[in-house]
């Protein structure tokens, strides 16, 4: 598994990803602490944490469909959304592999008939998978067809 210890690392491996894929790939940058969405209480003009430290923050779109997004955090996670269902807390060096497994037909959704509801299920390496609950109606066309 490969490690990225930046999100410029990240996204630089997202945009070898998009090429693999043949897709299209918009990155927006978020620098300073006061322009990434966990700091808000850094202040005014406050653009390093504590530590001296300069974060990053990254605003991935692909095109195409399915339709994902990604936002890569400076704490070495980031929230996926796939169709409008948002996979939370990814860590960093598990996003490329979540996208191969999404671009590269591995996803799929599994329904539940007690309860009903429907579950988005990303196959990850090390026989590891992310599981994230889709409620019944927001299921697009993408995630209708991977239905099992």
């Amino acid at each position: 598994m490969d490690h990225f210890p930046t999100t410029e690392a990240a996204v630089t491996a997202l945009r070898a990803l998009a090429d693999d894929f043949a897709r299209e790939i918009e990155v927006a940058h978020d620098i300073g602490a006061d322009q990434t969405s966990r700091r808000s209480a850094a202040g005014v003009g406050v653009t390093t944490d504590p530590d001296g430290s300069l974060p990053h923050e990254a605003y991935v779109e692909f095109g195409g469909i399915p339709r994902v997004s990604v936002r890569l955090y400076p704490d070495d996670d980031a929230l996926i959304d796939v169709e409008g269902v948002e996979c939370p807390d990814i860590p960093r060096d598990d996003v490329p592999a979540f996208l191969r497994s999404v671009f590269g037909d591995l996803a799929h959704v599994k329904g539940r008939r007690f309860r009903p509801g429907y579950f988005l299920i990303v196959p990850l390496p090390g026989d590891r998978t992310h599981k994230e609950y889709i409620p019944m109606i927001t299921l697009s066309p993408w995630l209708s067809g991977r239905v099992r």
